[in-house]
């Protein structure tokens, strides 16, 4: 690592797990993902089957369909990350797994929290412009809207594509690791890089792909209950509900993290140099864990939220999610004509 600057993809390094405590702290994460891998692979698929080929595709399926795909895919990586942790972080796997795993994780990671941000912008609207929502509000138009956060996913992940590859140390074990041999033709140029990467890399995921979707989630929400509360209408319906339950379990879930991780890249040179903050070397696994958990929680969440117990009992589990996930009013579709929007007491009883 001192010659060329190959630095663990997680940003930790291998703890002497001396005590009890640290025992847990290891073990604990490898149980909590190999949980979401079977929740998120079976319930995440459920969702994409009835959302993607059992209902009629609508603006509130294709979004949520999107959301599932991302938390499918990025689940379905997690039996990599597992082998990979109770090996210490060593990467048995070879070079293109090493960055094909780790690009699918990043894309669908940032994907997910854009999507939420997006299905709340898509809410707002319906409650503060319902005529405008009434005649634009298409299924086209949500197709081609629902790239954007895709690509903007693709590009936070340019660092993995640049920077990760597999690297060896002196003892012969094989690492996922940011690599900047080639960056610089002096050990002082490669630091440099690698600092300014990993630090511009931090600051760039904490506000962009953490901050500013939670605060304009925020600030939708913020809308949403000010024009409820001047109509009186205090009992929203399923959409709604629904979207409350998956923000909060993502902010609930991701917070923790994204708070370790903006705090090991203001420290990063005392932790890499120093050996400073050891501390968050030992919180990371475990904030992680509780970070990639979130992904098997939302078709828990489609089917579960706002549903009598009974209900949930004698329907099947495909109806309660098509349900879930349905939209309260006709759908909006391409052939639809631009027809009077019903009063904005009824778009807010509908939401």
């Amino acid at each position: 690592m001192a010659s060329n600057f190959s630095i663990p993809f997680n940003g930790s390094e291998e703890m002497p797990y001396e005590s009890t405590g640290y025992a847990v702290l290891r073990i604990l994460p490898l149980v909590v993902l190999s949980v979401t891998f079977v929740l998120g692979v079976l319930g995440n698929g459920l969702v994409i089957w009835v959302a993607g080929f059992r209902m009629a595709h609508t603006v509130t399926t294709i979004c949520y369909l999107n959301l599932a795909l991302a938390d499918f895919s990025f689940t379905a990586t997690l039996p990599f990350l597992i082998v990979s942790m109770a090996m210490g972080e060593k990467w048995p796997f070879g070079w293109f797994l090493c960055k094909l795993i780790h690009i699918v994780v990043d894309i669908n990671l940032f994907g997910s929290v854009f999507l939420i941000a997006l299905i709340a912008l898509d809410r707002c609207i319906c409650v503060l412009h319902p005529v405008w929502a009434q005649n634009h509000r298409t299924v086209s138009l949500a197709k081609k809207v629902i790239i954007g956060p895709w690509i903007l996913a693709l590009v936070l992940t340019l660092p993995v594509f640049i920077f990760l590859t597999t690297g060896s140390d002196a003892n012969g074990n094989t690492y996922c690791t940011f690599s900047f041999v080639s960056w610089g033709d002096t050990i002082e140029k490669r630091l440099k890089v690698a600092i300014a990467m990993l630090t511009a890399r931090g600051i760039i995921r904490f506000i962009i792909g953490f901050s500013m979707p939670m605060s304009m989630v925020a600030i939708c929400y913020g809308l949403i209950a000010a024009k409820i509360r001047r109509k009186g209408l205090m009992n929203s319906s399923r959409p709604f509900r629904v979207l409350t339950a998956v923000v909060a379990s993502f902010f609930i879930c991701w917070f923790p993290f994204q708070l370790v991780a903006l705090l090991s890249t203001v420290w990063l040179k005392e932790m890499l140099f120093e050996g400073k903050y050891k501390v968050f070397a030992i919180l990371v696994g475990p904030a992680r864990s509780l970070a990639f958990f979130n992904s098997c929680l939302n078709p828990m969440l489609y089917v579960f939220v706002g549903q009598d117990f009974r209900e949930r009992l004698i329907h099947s589990l495909p109806a309660s999610l098509e349900r879930a996930l349905s939209e309260d009013s006709a759908p909006t579709s391409d052939t639809a004509t631009n027809s009077a929007a019903p009063p904005a007491e009824e778009e807010l009883k509908a939401m």
